[in-house]
């Protein structure tokens, strides 16, 4: 039986539970991808470099283990649906204020507030979608969720290139506030996980006494996200910028090509979900990085517009190809008493140990006098090697989950 055969079997709360934490992802990915493209101008208005101005990526990804912590803390005790409402009203609030900001000091303390928030937002969604459907479409659903990210960036891509040189920076987060009105859509639609319902009245295990229980595992996971957030952000993050100054692309050119990048993303972690379920998680995810290294020449070091594209499409099929497992295998994973904190905390953390890597980048690139191909195609090649060696003999389940 196909996949839409599988999903037309789904009950109606089933149905909303995918849409809703699909949704949630990608509302919060587009907040925080429409910074990536308007470092350049945000520098030039606070007389600020890029380097200093990509200080606030690092803040929001440092930020947002402590948020995953406190709010999947929330959703383990009080349900993952009015914890998820939460975040995403405060990582809404978070963008808006950032059109609001009168200094770079105030931008990166703002930005830091909403990486909290937003670390909130993966681990409850997941949990919440992961608990409610039948094992069977784990696979699947986990594709479809990850592709929410780059579907939040392929929204970004398409406001930057629509708006960006008639409203300015400033406005543009200001459409950020919009992911707010989702919220009635949770209220009024979402029902609690099941598997959270059954749990209620139960005694709850102490979590850090879990976390010490399970810390082999944590340690593993961790390892494993900091790898993925390397890459992801590793091939995301500055290629806006990479475009602009080193290629020398203008708003529409640059917008254009990110849009590739995130078709092609879109359609890996959808694609690549779609064989987890026979290859395995961690096998599914170690062949979409292998297919990540012949790419790196096409996609960083190509000149001609027809290569560049097809380089930018491919990348973002590989790596979101990878990702398109991790939903899934997080939560499979997870000791099933902490499910929404656990996920998004070794996931958040895994963020924290990458949150360097735009930094860290740009810092490469001016010390090759502004070589950003270099840079970001030296970070993904080892980044993709690691991920491979580290993947191939860690852990894997797939029963139901408790």
């Amino acid at each position: 039986m196909g996949v839409l055969a599988d999903y037309r079997e789904l009950t109606p709360p089933q149905k909303t539970a995918i849409w809703a934490s699909y949704l949630g992802w990608m509302l919060d990915a587009f907040d925080f991808f429409l910074l990536v493209f308007m470092i350049k101008a945000i520098g030039e208005e606070f007389g600020a470099s890029i380097e200093q101005v990509s200080e606030a990526l690092f803040l929001t990804l440092a930020a947002r283990p402590l948020g995953a912590l406190v709010f999947g803390w929330l959703g383990d005790r009080f349900g993952r649906r009015p914890v998820l409402m939460l975040v995403i009203a405060l990582f809404s609030l978070m963008s808006g204020l950032s059109g609001l900001a009168t200094s770079l000091p105030q931008l990166l303390l703002i930005r830091a507030c909403f990486g909290f928030a937003m670390g909130g937002e993966w681990g409850l969604g997941a949990s919440l979608v992961m608990e409610t459907i039948p094992a069977k479409m784990r696979g699947a659903v986990s594709g479809l969720l990850q592709s929410g990210y780059p579907t939040g960036y392929l929204v970004a891509s398409l406001v930057y290139y629509l708006f960006f040189d008639a409203i300015g920076w400033r406005a543009m987060f200001f459409i950020g506030v919009l992911p707010a009105l989702f919220v009635l859509f949770i209220r009024l639609r979402v029902e609690e996980s099941p598997t959270f319902v059954a749990r209620r009245g139960h005694a709850r295990p102490e979590w850090l006494g879990l976390l010490a229980q399970h810390w082999k595992l944590a340690l593993y996971l961790i390892v494993l996200m900091t790898g993925m957030n390397f890459l992801s952000h590793g091939t995301g993050d500055l290629y806006p910028t990479f475009l602009q100054k080193q290629r020398g692309f203008d708003t529409h050119m640059t917008g254009t090509l990110a849009i590739v990048l995130n078709v092609g993303s879109i359609i890996g972690a959808i694609g690549f979900g779609q064989f987890a379920e026979r290859m395995g998680r961690r096998r599914n995810l170690a062949l979409a990085c292998l297919v990540v290294i012949p790419v790196i020449p096409l996609w960083a070091y190509s000149t001609g517009l027809f290569p560049l594209a097809l380089g930018a499409f491919l990348m973002g099929f590989a790596v979101q190809g990878a990702w398109g497992n991790i939903p899934a295998y997080l939560n499979e994973l997870s000791p099933p008493a902490i499910r929404a904190m656990f996920p998004g905390f070794v996931y958040q953390l895994g963020n924290l140990f990458a949150s360097r890597v735009s930094p860290f980048q740009a810092g490469i690139a001016a010390d090759r006098g502004g070589d950003y191909a270099y840079a970001l195609a030296s970070v993904t090649l080892v980044t993709a090697v690691a991920i491979i060696a580290w993947v191939w003999f860690g852990p894997e389940r797939r029963e139901e989950l408790e």
